[in-house]
């Protein structure tokens, strides 16, 4: 089979699994289907060979496959690969029925004839970029699942070349994580001694040649307020509304810096859930910014607010918890790590594949896994329009991503 028809092959296989994450719970894995997803890939890692297979308690499956250079060979260093095998919940079927378009010869795509859904050229032109490619999409009724699968087969594929055609490697790890559409959960319960890694990659977000190394670093901060409740006909000086008391938090936070009014590495405040009733209130806010400082001064600007508010409301409670959630992988750079981003572009270079540096308005496992003194760029899965049922896969980019993979194995053993 080709590169293209094994890809498919193993894409189809891992989209059959329905791996939903929650949103909201409080166990990792939020969901039973990535247990599921779990064990089918490490029956698959041992059959290709891979050794030191284990599902850890939160479901984070990490294996090796054992270097193979002769000896004499210059020092190698050790490298690991992350996907993430749970998929997005936006509300669609969690059952995806992958169809294939063979050779798209453009115009709209229809997915879905009962239900008459299309992928429509005018509301998505980037088809047009894929016109002689086969392209994998949903039935309309769920997400695809590219969205992190196709990097799940980019790497079984990868690693069953390398061992196949005994291609040369150092020490190479692997890692599957659950929850990662949750915010990270899968790769914050990573027991590190199973990953001795220098360095690593995610293979995420979207089309041919996208390459991200910048990200958020990204906070949350929950603000819960007591009020105290009185009847209408006593309330005068006794009464503290939390309502109007989480008003007047959020009115300390500039309007103009949330997320719709913010673009590239712009950082900002979302105030994302507001809960209250007579007794008492809460807040929940998302803090990101490309700029560690930045990122810094609007966490500290948040405990100022809350601080000037309660001083306002003396008879209030106002708790304030901020958490740090993932960090900007450029933050983890140096001259020392740096070529592990280099070799990103160097793989691009050699396979003709042009760039796109994109400063991501968000994170991936990397951003969580670079904190922890690994840095772990991230490239292409090739799949586009992730977290809608119109979300498509051009199997020439996807072998292409696949193909990168292939070529940072080489490019990282010379």
């Amino acid at each position: 089979m080709s590169l293209q028809e094994r890809l498919t092959e193993r894409f189809l296989r891992y989209a059959a699994v329905p791996s939903q994450s929650k949103e909201g719970c409080d166990v990792v894995p939020s969901t039973p289907g990535q247990w599921d997803m779990a064990k089918l890939l490490k029956e698959d890692l041992a059959e290709l060979g891979l050794v030191d297979l284990e599902i850890s308690e939160f479901c984070v499956l990490t294996g090796r496959l054992p270097a193979n250079l002769p000896a004499g060979h210059a020092p190698v260093p050790n490298v690991g690969w992350v996907a993430h095998m749970d998929t997005v919940d936006v509300n669609l079927s969690p059952e995806v029925h992958p169809q294939i378009v063979k050779n798209y010869q453009g115009g709209d795509v229809l997915l879905n004839a009962e239900k008459q859904i299309y992928i429509k050229v005018s509301e998505h032109p980037e088809l047009n970029k894929y016109i002689g490619s086969d392209l994998i999409t949903t039935d309309g009724t769920s997400v695809l699942g590219a969205d992190n699968k196709a990097a799940v087969a980019n790497l079984m594929v990868a690693l069953e070349t390398i061992i196949k055609e005994n291609r040369p490697h150092g020490e190479i790890y692997v890692a599957f994580v659950p929850d990662e559409e949750v915010g990270l959960c899968g790769s914050k319960k990573m027991d590190f001694s199973k990953f001795p890694v220098e360095f690593a990659y995610t293979i995420d977000c979207c089309e041919l040649g996208e390459v991200v190394y910048q990200t958020f670093n990204a906070g949350s901060a929950h603000i819960k307020i007591k009020g105290v409740t009185a009847h209408p006909m006593s309330a005068k000086n006794t009464l503290v509304n939390p309502a109007l008391v989480a008003v007047d938090i959020i009115n300390c936070f500039d309007r103009m810096q949330t997320p719709e009014h913010t673009e590239g590495t712009e950082g900002f405040i979302w105030v994302q859930a507001i809960k209250s009733n007579a007794a008492e209130a809460t807040l929940d806010i998302k803090i990101r910014d490309h700029n560690k400082k930045m990122y810094e001064a609007r966490k500290e600007f948040i405990r100022h607010s809350v601080e000037y508010v309660q001083a306002k409301n003396p008879k209030a409670g106002i708790e304030l918890n901020i958490t740090d959630v993932y960090g900007n992988i450029a933050d983890a750079l140096n001259d020392d790590n740096r070529k592990c981003v280099e070799y990103i572009f160097e793989a691009m270079k050699e396979l003709d594949i042009e760039p796109k540096d994109i400063a991501m308005r968000g994170g991936t496992d990397g951003s969580f896994i670079s904190t922890k003194g690994i840095p772990t760029p991230n490239y292409f899965t090739g799949a586009l329009n992730f977290h809608s049922n119109c979300e498509f896969m051009p199997m020439a980019a996807v072998e292409k991503s696949c193909l990168m993979t292939l070529k940072l194995v080489e490019l990282i053993t010379k």
